[in-house]
């Protein structure tokens, strides 16, 4: 071979090897994405929502409204969520339910987990004639059964108040008690659920007890400003 076909071969051999190189080197540095890596775009699953129980009466399940979510208990959620706070709100009223009543339904509803307690019982003992020390040993049980469980849950007491029907000196005594055991306990005390909506005719049904939807919204506000500072 002459010189000149040597110079031709080692030129197209050189070419052929240098363009090898170039075809494998079109990847930009750092697109390489290395195997098994994770991809970090995925968003981190949200956070599971703490739990606010309320456990009352008729006037927690929104009795007599078409829907209850436009009970108090409902409309809480409504302000939780427009806020974007994690939490969800479970409704457990039963319609009737009296401090005892209560008192004996707790166990069951204590196994599942609870962060914020709302406590509204008693109306239906004050309109009964209950014995006042009977409705305030409910109450505190109920209460020392929620600590006992879930000893870092925050719990709030509605107070409740009663016509004189029963007597001044009753109405006072079952008045009282929401006041001495929030205290006792250190627990949130709404002072009256009903504030701003018993015996006002037009914000209740023909009962006269239950509230209509417009009613719940005040009593929705009497809550939200007692446990706003909890969640």
């Amino acid at each position: 071979m002459t010189d000149i076909r040597r110079f031709k071969a080692f030129l197209a051999l050189f070419l052929l090897t240098a363009g090898l190189f170039s075809c494998g080197s079109g990847q930009k540095e750092g697109s390489e994405q290395k195997p098994g890596s994770a991809d970090t775009s995925a968003k981190a699953p949200a956070a599971k929502k703490k739990i606010i129980v309320f456990f009352g009466n008729s006037l927690t399940a929104a009795y007599g409204l078409d829907d209850p979510s436009q009970g108090f208990a409902g409309l809480i959620q409504k302000r939780i969520d427009s806020l974007g706070l994690n939490y969800k709100v479970v409704n457990a009223g039963v319609s009737g339910e009296t401090t005892s009543g209560g008192n004996s339904r707790i166990d069951w509803l204590l196994k599942q987990p609870l962060d914020v307690f709302v406590l509204e019982l008693g109306g239906n003992d004050g309109l009964r004639g209950i014995p006042v020390s009977e409705t305030r040993k409910n109450l505190q049980e109920i209460l020392d059964k929620v600590k006992a469980k879930y000893p870092d849950a925050k719990r709030v007491l509605a107070g409740m108040q009663i016509p004189p029907n029963m007597g001044q000196k009753y109405a006072g005594e079952f008045k009282e008690v929401y006041a001495d055991l929030a205290k006792k306990n250190d627990v949130t005390l709404i002072p009256f659920l009903l504030e701003g909506v018993g015996g006002e005719t037009k914000l209740n049904q023909a009962d006269g007890i239950h509230p209509t939807a417009e009613g719940h919204k005040i009593l929705a506000e009497n809550v939200w400003v007692k446990i706003k500072d909890l969640l």
